[in-house]
């Protein structure tokens, strides 16, 4: 009978921890059809490897990008996520959802932005 390290750690209740510098990023007053980006980074501090296997936005229009290697105890990651502001005003909030190997199986981080509209759009200007 075989087994994984990693999953025999993980049923005796180690388990990798994602530990983020923030969770949450404004990115302030953005134009529309802006495209912003920020990079959440994070640290490794349980006791066996970090696996990432999905990061999804809430929406198209929110992008991440992660590490598809295995994260060691003790090392860092980054997670870059793009928020795409075309067709958006007003007051957005986003998140994107991650399923990693942690003890919850899932977390979270979230970005916000307040959006002008484009020039014309929304200013009860008529063009004849």
């Amino acid at each position: 009978m075989s087994s994984c390290k990693d999953e025999d750690k993980a049923f005796s209740g180690i388990y990798p921890v994602m530990a983020f510098d923030e969770q949450q990023h404004d990115f302030g007053d953005i134009n529309e059809g802006d495209v912003v980006t920020h990079i959440f980074s994070f640290k490794n501090t349980g006791a066996t490897n970090l696996i990432i296997s999905n990061a999804v936005g809430s929406c198209g229009c929110t992008i991440p990008e992660y590490p598809k290697e295995p994260i060691e105890p003790g090392a860092s990651g980054e997670m870059k996520v793009s928020f795409n502001s075309t067709g958006k005003s007003g007051h957005q909030s986003k998140t994107v959802n991650i399923t990693a190997n942690t003890k919850t199986g899932k977390e979270t981080l979230t970005i916000k932005a307040s959006i002008t509209p484009s020039a014309g759009k929304h200013s009860g200007i008529t063009s004849f």
